[in-house]
């Protein structure tokens, strides 16, 4: 895998270039992945940090109790039926249905979710991954229903995010909280432990408004599979799974995905993603214009 010719990129001194060359590259990462240090009081202790830094992803048991779980799980349905919520364009549906997939800038539709970004057990994790300070960069909840739920193709976050809103460095850390029991089989999260330690530049350039159909099924910013298998055969695959209340914290960076759910258990969680303030978006790096602000936010307000 080669670089780009100089013919083949824009003008930038940028690492973590990607969607400019015909031919794809593995990027070995420079950044730290936990940047707070290890004897700083908070939820975590030094063998979870380390354990953190090694995987690129952490779980958390149980960070909800039954009752919370309950209460959020209700959240959810009341959003999904909502029929103000159905007709705003942060909600996503399926491709090939019209049930809910996505409900993006969720923290600002629900006070109940809003809250739970601001709990300690959430948001202390996050100051302790990233070093200080940290503000959404993006949250929805996602719904994967039985019998249909569709899947997310292989991808880094930080590879669309660095190209589409323009965040620096993969400084970011994602916290993805069940609110159902995740098998195996019914769609759970997978990732590839280590991964987050290389960047994966993809090919093909970012078309306008490609949000508009990546949030439903995602193309442009997919890594080709001679990268995936290096990953793959690198790392391995871990299946995440867990009971409801469940957590995962993970990097930015961490080549991750999981499958359609054919089975009749559904799946559904809260996910949001945590950046540093000192690694706010800048202009998008390889696209025409910026996201909307429900998907790569630009209020920089930390969280309190």
């Amino acid at each position: 895998m080669s670089a780009p010719s100089s013919s083949q990129t824009r003008t930038t001194q940028d690492r973590y270039y990607t969607r400019v060359s015909s031919e794809p590259a593995l990027i070995e990462r420079v950044e730290p992945t936990v940047w707070g240090s290890e004897s700083s009081a908070g939820m975590y202790g030094a063998q979870e940090l380390h354990g953190h830094a090694e995987k690129g992803f952490s779980q958390v048991p149980q960070l909800l109790t039954p009752d919370e779980v309950a209460g959020y799980a209700a959240e959810l349905d009341r959003l999904a039926t909502d029929p103000l919520v159905r007709a705003d364009d942060r909600c996503i549906v399926e491709k090939k249905s019209d049930e809910v997939r996505s409900i993006f800038e969720v923290h600002r539709i629900s006070d109940a979710i809003a809250r739970l970004v601001a709990d300690e057990r959430v948001v202390g994790r996050a100051r302790q991954i990233l070093g200080g300070d940290v503000y959404v960069h993006q949250s929805r909840i996602n719904y994967k229903p039985g019998f249909g739920g569709g899947g997310f193709y292989w991808h880094s976050d930080f590879e669309t995010w660095h190209a589409e809103d323009g965040m620096p460095t993969p400084r970011a850390v994602s916290c993805s909280i069940s609110l159902t029991e995740n098998y195996e089989y019914n769609g759970c999260l997978m990732i590839m432990p280590g991964s987050h330690r290389t960047f994966v530049s993809c090919v093909g350039e970012t078309p306008e408004d490609n949000y508009r159909s990546s949030l439903k099924e995602q193309e442009i910013g997919t890594p080709d599979p001679d990268s995936l298998t290096a990953l793959a055969n690198r790392h391995g695959i871990a299946m995440l799974t867990g009971k409801a209340g469940s957590a995962t914290f993970f990097d930015s960076n961490c080549m991750h995905g999981s499958g359609d759910n054919i089975t009749p258990y559904p799946r559904s969680n809260i996910f949001i993603v945590f950046n540093s303030v000192e690694n706010a978006c800048v202009e998008p790096y390889y696209a025409p214009k910026r996201r909307p602000e429900y998907i790569g936010a630009r209020d920089f307000t930390p969280v309190r």
